[in-house]
């Protein structure tokens, strides 16, 4: 076994290898960007070092620097995560002549898969499945626009070099063919420097089911079960579990042998998964499934195959990685219950699944009975626009799905994080969507029911605006009391002082408040005790979190944020707005594509620009109709969440 590694990689997967490893006995070594300084994974290692700013491409991603470190250190191994240069064979093969053991699969057969398109020529070769489609050289879009007609719609436009969902699009019309794959490429070069592209077809009702492979350098493979994967939104994983619903002996047996092959095919060793798509419209079927990619490298979602298995796959890896072999053999392997894992992210389901920025003022994830959490930032700790927004991994354990999928909830409903908003109720939502708790899977289950899963615009919640305006109330209050007291020694009626709130004589006050940003107005009564709000439905609880100058109100994941407004703020009566024209950035991102010029004409909802964050293009549309005017930044200007872009001006009705 190795006595120290670096581990190239951050947040929650650098911490998670840090823990590993620490147990096996190695100094762990540590690096990180400037914005990652304070972060969990640092403190958590013997030393760590900077290799450079918050930009991964000026940190993470820069090969020279971290291999620096790892000779100034004496590294005798480096784990690379997932994501950044995991699946990099130049960055595998700069380990080694570096004198530094990469605990990964060979650099070939990194290369070998690491291409969409050839990999599936190559497992063909080797007997497995894969989905009918264009593979090929040929990038010209009139070409592929053709093969896509071919092939028949819907299609599946999938960048050749792509990863984590990014470098997608599924395409169901002819004529939406060349949009779609502009900004599949776009987002592909961006993601992964290369804007090749393959064209398959769109499997119906597909479920999409994982193997988890591990090889060892002496020529034995095999597979620890399988993965669901099939809850996506923009091909993104959302719950993960294991076994997959439905799943018989025989079908796995299918599955695994493919896996295995796929493996054996490249020289496989080091942990890998190899993802399969499957048509769910008749059920798993040991025919009814296609190799799709093969990811040479630990997944987001391996703590799920850990938990029916008993198994810590980050130490089989060093131990393959030091030359050992695999510590079990296939028919060693036992499946024990079920597991499941959510990904609680930063980011606004509501608004198109944004992703959310800022500071935690609270971050306490509920725990209990076969719950596991992996997290890599702490209460305090700013979730950043720079990298995935991912504030933890929550993973139940239990002997069946639906206690599993029962503790998984209560531990969501019951985690308070206040700041950044997040997916939670949502994922609360999903899990009890019927549905999914029949294991009536497919990758489109989300995006047909994203209203009844909360994924909309919502209503205010008024029970949740009258319990921080109580609380603010009772705050102010106690402010002004003890503002009176240290003036006269005595206090009078602290609501009605003149540095208090704006009180009209022989009438109701007012509470003026920010609720997400927009103004309101609630009425209180002469003695500013009550809010007078009709307010129906069940008695509700509320966590309440106090964080800079405003108060969150959180309610099984749902956030509200509330701020007490100065009664002379002339802003706040006009609305502070521009009557709804302003076009501003969604998040903090790039702007990186503007489609209108000054002075066009433009429908409500229609694109007007795209801003990409965190690798993930996002549109931006118009507010409403009218004429373009102001057009504040070109294509290529980095933007901060809120940023103006552009306004719309009513159009005359002449023009």
């Amino acid at each position: 076994m190795f006595s120290s590694v670096l581990i190239a990689n951050r947040g929650e997967i650098a911490l998670r290898v840090a823990r590993t490893a620490r147990r096996l006995g190695l100094r762990v070594i540590a690096v990180h960007s400037e914005a990652d300084a304070a972060a969990p994974f640092v403190a958590f290692a013997d030393e760590a070092h900077c290799i450079g700013p918050a930009p991964a491409r000026e940190s993470y991603l820069v090969t020279e620097r971290i291999l620096d470190v790892a000779r100034r250190t004496g590294a005798e191994c480096l784990h690379p995560g997932y994501g950044f240069l995991s699946e990099n064979a130049e960055f595998a093969e700069a380990c080694a002549a570096a004198g530094v053991v990469f605990v990964g699969p060979p650099p070939s057969a990194v290369r070998a898969m690491g291409l969409k398109d050839a990999a599936k020529s190559l497992v063909e070769k080797a007997g497995v499945p894969v989905v009918p489609g264009y593979h090929g050289e040929i990038q010209d879009p009139a070409f592929l626009k053709e093969k896509a007609y071919q092939i028949g719609y819907p299609v599946l436009i999938k960048a050749v070099a792509g990863g984590g969902g990014k470098g997608m699009r599924r395409v169901d019309k002819h004529a939406d063919f060349e949009e779609a794959l502009a900004s599949c490429q776009r987002e592909a070069s961006n993601s992964f420097g290369d804007a090749r592209v393959l064209i398959e077809k769109y499997v119906t009702a597909p479920r999409h089911v994982e193997v988890q492979i591990f090889g060892d350098r002496h020529g034995n493979i095999l597979h620890v079960f399988e993965r669901d994967c099939s809850m996506q939104r923009r091909h993104q994983k959302v719950i993960e579990e294991a076994p997959a619903p439905g799943m018989t002996p025989e079908v796995r047996a299918a599955f695994g042998k493919a896996a295995v092959e796929a493996g054996r095919a490249v020289g496989y060793f080091g942990a890998g998964t190899v993802e399969f798509i499957a048509d769910g419209s008749q059920g798993l079927r040991p025919d009814g499934f296609y190799f799709m990619e093969m990811n040479t490298r630990l997944q987001v979602e391996h703590p799920v195959s850990e938990a029916i298995t008993g198994l810590d796959l980050v130490e089989w890896q060093f131990r393959v990685a030091a030359g050992e072999k695999l510590p079990m053999r296939q028919e060693d392997l036992r499946i024990d219950g079920h597991a499941v894992e959510a990904r609680l992210y930063a980011e606004e389901p509501e608004r198109g699944f944004l992703p959310s920025t800022g500071r935690l003022h609270a971050l306490r994830l509920a725990g209990g009975e076969g719950i596991r959490i992996d997290s890599g930032v702490i209460e305090g700790g700013e979730v950043t626009p720079f990298y995935d927004p991912m504030i933890a991994k929550v993973i139940a354990h239990g002997p069946t799905r639906d206690i599993a999928l029962d503790r998984l909830r209560d531990a969501l409903a019951e985690s308070v994080v206040a700041g950044p908003k997040t997916n939670t109720r949502f994922l609360c939502n999903l899990i009890d969507h019927p549905d999914f708790r029949a294991g009536k899977l497919d990758t489109g289950l989300i995006d047909r029911n994203l209203a009844a899963l909360g994924a909309v615009p919502p209503e205010r919640d008024d029970a949740a605006v009258a319990a921080g305006a109580l609380a603010l109330l009772a705050e102010e209050k106690a402010r002004l009391a003890e503002a009176a007291m240290s003036r006269s020694g005595w206090a009078s009626d602290p609501w009605n002082a003149t540095d208090g709130f704006a009180m009209a004589p022989g009438r109701k006050g007012e509470i003026r408040l920010q609720v997400e940003g927009e103004p309101i107005f609630l009425p209180v009564d002469a003695a500013g005790e009550a809010i007078l709000m009709d307010l129906d439905g069940p008695e509700r609880s509320f966590a309440l979190v106090e964080g800079g100058d405003a108060l969150y109100v959180l309610d099984r994941g749902r956030q509200t944020r509330l701020a007490l407004v100065d009664p002379l703020d002339v802003s706040f009566e006009a609305g502070g707005g521009d009557g709804g024209g302003l076009v501003k950035a969604p998040m903090h991102g790039k702007l990186v594509a503007v489609f209108v010029a000054e002075g066009d004409l433009v429908e409500k909802g229609q694109r007007v620009a795209i801003v990409e964050a965190m690798k993930m293009e996002h549109p931006v549309l118009a507010p409403r109709a009218g004429r373009v005017e102001g057009l504040a930044h070109e294509a290529g200007t980095q933007l901060g969440e809120g940023a103006r872009i552009m306004s719309i001006a009513e159009a005359d009705p002449a023009s």
